[in-house]
């Protein structure tokens, strides 16, 4: 009986990942090193859940909860965002992960969901203050990489309020399930099907959110004529959108891409400054191309005018801090 352990690179979280194969067949092991419940309890809860609704998720093989590790179904190594960079017919890919994510949508939310070990976990509502508290992480930890402490406590309170008058605009309702990080780094190709990962963070939220992290996925550079072609797709195969709401969900759309946009800055700053991860800097510059891009309609104006003047290109455009 032959056997072999391999260490898979991790995300950008506090856990690690290892590959167990015995006889041919693999597993999975999970380790948390820290936030042992939103690793181990909430995923394996969340995927339990999707599971059941018919969505493909890693299944739970076995779990010590006090050690911080669980045994999972291993889906291999072969991501869509892997399938998507050799492509060339990259519409038909995500006209599939856009069939994937309508059936996703569709699936009846609630706030409790059964873990194992007896544990109710709760899902919860994507609410403005969570926004709010995401969008803080550019402030907090971007902003201090070139800029001194009374300079960026004068943008951030400037930036917090203009932003906070964003989200309140937002018109679709909290009622749907949000991945939260829809994109093709975490949509496995498991023979012809899409298996999701990395669940732990769902919420219940606006239906925009994971179209705007599948679309605007900052790991991958898609052209604007891409881009516009995969959001008419999901127009056209939604049943949440109609005639009556479709400018709605535009509107609802950007704001949430700014505000995902300006999130996912201040992360790849933390994990760069906290936990001494460098290798998230190269993806910023893409981040402001399409935060830029994102910005150009009317209700952007004054976000637009206060980071004009408080991040210039040339900022934008680093890739390397000390």
């Amino acid at each position: 009986m032959k056997s072999k352990i391999l260490l898979i690179s991790g995300d950008a979280s506090f856990r690690s990942f290892y590959r167990v194969i015995l006889n041919k067949k693999s597993k999975i092991i999970v380790r948390a090193k820290k936030e042992k419940y939103k690793n181990l309890i909430a995923y394996t809860a969340v995927n339990q859940y999707l599971r059941k609704n018919k969505i493909l998720a890693p299944k739970l093989l076995g779990h010590n909860y006090k050690k911080g590790t669980i045994i999972i179904e291993d889906f291999g190594d072969v991501s869509y965002h892997k399938v998507l960079k050799k492509s060339k017919k990259k519409i038909k890919i995500y006209q599939k992960l856009v069939n994937n994510l309508v059936k996703i949508q569709k699936v009846k939310t609630t706030n409790k969901i059964k873990g194992v070990i007896n544990k109710v976990h709760i899902i919860q509502k994507y609410s403005q203050k969570i926004l709010r508290e995401e969008s803080d992480l550019f402030f907090n930890w971007y902003l201090p990489l070139f800029l001194k402490k009374k300079e960026t406590l004068y943008i951030k309170k400037k930036l917090r309020k203009i932003l906070s008058n964003l989200y309140k605009k937002l018109n679709f309702s909290n009622s749907y399930f949000v991945h939260r990080d829809y994109h093709s780094q975490n949509l496995m190709k498991v023979g012809n099907k899409i298996g999701v990962i990395d669940t732990q963070d769902a919420l219940r939220g606006n239906p925009a959110y994971d179209l705007v992290s599948l679309i605007d996925d900052v790991r991958i550079k898609t052209p604007k004529k891409l881009k516009d072609t995969i959001y008419r797709y999901y127009l056209k195969k939604s049943i949440l959108i109609s005639a009556n709401n479709k400018i709605l969900f535009e509107e609802d759309f950007n704001i949430l891409s700014v505000q995902r946009s300006l999130k996912i800055i201040g992360i790849f700053a933390r994990l760069f400054k906290r936990d001494k991860k460098n290798k998230y800097l190269k993806f910023i510059p893409y981040t402001w191309k399409i935060l830029e891009a994102r910005m150009k309609p009317k209700i952007f104006l004054g976000l637009r005018k206060v980071l004009n003047n408080s991040v210039k290109i040339k900022i934008r455009k680093k890739v390397d801090y000390k």
